[in-house]
């Protein structure tokens, strides 16, 4: 008898076992993870993130040759930078990037020597651009200097007596490099009193535009107007630059007019 009472144990327990339910699968998983992290808020303009950033109010503006020249008070300095013509006021709060800086700079059209003059090429009110994303920022360098003006017919020209054509200049720079030679073409770009010298870019109609051997940069004292079809003797340079990104493979310095 105590052997029965004894097995009826074993086997109710064994029922209470086999009843019990299993935990659901969810119970047991590893917890869900966590939510991923909002995405970080977008990055302010470059031009306020930049180490040459500058945000102040304008304190003097005038414009003169297709530029806008400000002076801008900061909280600790004052800085001088030119740039497209945009609508300056005094007073207003604009932000910069101080990226190209020409000491002792002289404007002509000014009349006035700059100690320090920062040429840029945007400025922006608010995190808004007050200047076109593609206007030049150094007029020394690139684009025209004043109002735009149209594109003058270029001339296919042969080489002046002695000299060479814009193509030749080119392809020989290696040879040429320091030494003296004459070219002829038409003016077709123009920057006047830029660095205490005149900027322009002629065209002969030789070489060719995918090949970048069509147009020729040269500085000089001579005043000349886009259109004019011009001789002149410098001084070849290569490998020429002049900061900010802004270099040139081939460039003729000190040039006389003929």
């Amino acid at each position: 008898m105590r052997m029965l009472s004894v097995a009826s144990a074993v086997l109710v327990l064994s029922s209470v076992v086999a009843c019990t339910p299993t935990p659901p699968a969810s119970a047991t998983a590893s917890p869900a993870s966590a939510p991923a992290p909002a995405a970080a808020p977008a990055a302010a303009p470059a031009m306020a993130q930049g180490a040459n950033g500058f945000t102040g109010s304008i304190a003097e503006t005038m414009d003169s040759g297709g530029y806008t020249y400000v002076k801008l008070k900061g909280a600790k300095d004052e800085v001088w930078v030119a740039a497209p013509v945009f609508d300056a006021k005094v007073g207003e709060t604009v932000s910069v990037s101080l990226d190209m800086p020409m000491a002792n700079f002289q404007s002509k059209t000014l009349n006035r020597t700059f100690e320090m003059l920062y040429f840029v090429q945007a400025v922006a009110r608010n995190g808004q651009p007050l200047t076109a994303a593609n206007a030049p920022a150094a007029p020394a360098l690139m684009g025209s200097h004043g109002a735009a003006a149209a594109a003058p017919v270029v001339q296919t020209l042969d080489p002046p007596a002695g000299g060479l054509s814009v193509a030749d200049v080119f392809t020989k720079q290696a040879a040429l490099s320091g030494k003296p030679v004459t070219v002829r073409g038409t003016v077709v770009k123009f920057n006047g009193g830029i660095m205490d010298r005149n900027w322009l870019h002629i065209q002969d109609g030789s070489g060719t535009a995918d090949a970048k051997t069509n147009d020729l940069t040269i500085t000089t004292a001579a005043d000349v107007k886009v259109g004019d079809v011009v001789t002149l003797t410098g001084i070849v340079g290569t490998k020429k630059d002049f900061g900010s990104g802004y270099a040139y493979d081939v460039i003729i310095e000190k040039a006389t007019l003929k």
